[in-house]
């Protein structure tokens, strides 16, 4: 989509990756409208989006519904985890990756202090 001067024509910021609002929507259909068939495939594949989005934003669009479709997500199916849920599921993968390092060493040690004794009662026994 090639940024106009024109600031009425340009659409309003995205919040986030995954929310349009109505304009940028109508704006995105009517650019998939006006392309050429080779070009329509670039429009979802640049913008993130899928075919289905454009289908069902043009079927708003002809209804007069786009106020129903301002704020939804394009993603239901996976929506976008809040920022400290996804850090706290990482740190809580990083201390399950370090309890488990933890526990490794600590059967090393054991085994290393069992080799330890067998050499002392070995060395003892030689004496």
């Amino acid at each position: 989509m090639a940024s106009t001067t024109n600031p009425e024509q340009d659409p309003a910021p995205r919040p986030n990756r995954r929310t349009f609002s109505a304009e940028y929507k109508l704006r995105i259909v009517a650019e998939y409208d006006a392309a050429p068939n080779g070009e329509k495939g670039a429009i979802p594949r640049r913008e993130r989006l899928y075919h289905s989005h454009i289908i069902e934003w043009r079927a708003a669009r002809d209804a007069g519904a786009m106020a129903t479709l301002a704020d939804k997500r394009t993603s239901a199916a996976r929506p976008k985890k809040a920022a400290e849920q996804a850090e706290l599921e990482r740190l809580h993968k990083k201390v399950a990756r370090l309890e488990k390092d933890l526990a490794r060493r600590d059967a090393a040690l054991e085994v290393m202090g069992k080799a330890n004794a067998l050499l002392e009662l070995l060395s003892e026994s030689a004496d």
